[in-house]
């Protein structure tokens, strides 16, 4: 390991260090081999890198056992959404303003916040930075952060397999939502309750959001969106709470799902040709930076989840921001060395045609 350069908002840049063959089934995967001690240490975990010792079990595969809670509550939900759409030609201006940054805000929650942060620990935030994106976090109910990053872990370290909880081997609809309609696969849980999740438990503003998880979505991702512009500009309370809460919840579940599903299973693969995960710029658009997924899968530890700053990476200006801010502070970010030895080694020669 090497730094760029020393200062409040450091990067840490990752160099090469040696390489091998491995074994995943009966498919033969070329690794770039960082020193995964000394990132262990850095970051303080290396539970997002991809186990090539797992191996599924042989025999039937278990029942699906749906949730018909969530089956109810998601069809609900999206045909609310559907109703939203016809208000909008109806809507304030303000108010759709007011949707949109909403949707800016939990996003970064989920991107910046449960994603970048706390699943992968690719950079360091200050208390405040944690406080605010624990409140989009909240603000963008995708679970507490606790168990969405178990799930993103196991989802990196068992990725499309049987413990992957949304494996995208098991096809779009499944690994897009069909996989929150039904109950986890035994190996799902298995694997989650092994993973060492110390870091996340020390974290006193994580531990807090937990226990105050229902309150917390009840009033940030419904009530103070439907109530803003109805108190401020007079918003009929049904378009209130149709676009700013309805709507812009469920266009934020689906930008996160995308990056499960399509970006899974469309789009080039540039540094790894062997494993599924893609390049997509749509899906990086809509979920502002998270879908240059070959790039994230290859490289977990990196803050930016991709090799062109802010290229369709909103996520990665707002991090850039907050270190220039003194928020946040060592970003880790892969060499260019290394990633252009990786393309070369094990990708698909995309990378060529620009």
């Amino acid at each position: 390991l090497f730094k760029e350069f020393s200062s409040t908002s450091s990067t840490t840049a990752v160099g090469t260090v040696t390489s091998r063959v491995t074994r995943n089934g009966n498919a033969v995967l070329e690794k770039d081999l960082l020193n995964h001690e000394d990132l262990a240490g850095d970051r303080g975990m290396i539970d997002d890198i991809f186990d090539e010792t797992y191996r599924e079990k042989e025999g039937p595969k278990p029942p699906l056992r749906y949730v018909w809670r969530n089956i109810i509550l998601m069809s609900l939900l999206h045909l609310g959404a559907l109703f939203a759409l016809t208000l909008i030609p109806s809507a304030k201006i303000q108010t759709l303003a007011w949707a949109v940054l909403c949707f800016v805000v939990s996003a970064l929650g989920i991107t910046a916040g449960s994603h970048r942060l706390w699943s992968h620990r690719s950079y360091k935030a200050t208390l405040p930075l944690r406080i605010f994106l624990t409140i989009a976090n909240s603000m963008a109910f995708q679970n507490d952060i606790y168990e969405w990053v178990r799930d993103h872990r196991v989802h990196h370290k068992f990725s499309e397999t049987d413990a992957d909880p949304h494996n995208a081997m098991r096809g779009f609809f499944f690994s897009h939502i069909g996989w929150l309609l039904v109950r986890k696969h035994p190996d799902v849980i298995e694997k989650g309750q092994k993973l060492d999740l110390s870091d996340i438990k020390a974290d006193k503003v994580v531990m807090f959001q937990r226990k105050y998880y229902k309150p917390s979505v009840v009033l940030l991702c419904f009530t103070l969106p439907a109530v803003v512009p109805w108190y401020f500009w007079d918003e009929s309370i049904v378009i209130s709470f149709f676009i700013p809460a309805i709507l812009r919840y469920t266009i934020g579940l689906n930008a996160t799902w995308l990056v499960n599903s399509a970006a899974h299973m469309f789009g080039n693969r540039p540094y790894d040709q062997n494993i599924n995960p893609r390049e997509n710029p749509l899906v990086s658009l809509g979920a502002l930076g998270e879908g240059f997924h070959n790039y994230h899968h290859t490289f977990p530890y990196d803050y930016s989840t991709s090799e062109f700053g802010w290229r369709f990476n909103l996520t990665t200006a707002f991090i850039d921001l907050m270190c220039l801010l003194g928020l946040a502070s060592d970003r880790k970010k892969v060499s260019k060395e290394v990633i252009l030895a990786r393309k070369m080694r094990t990708g698909d020669g995309s990378h060529k045609s620009g």
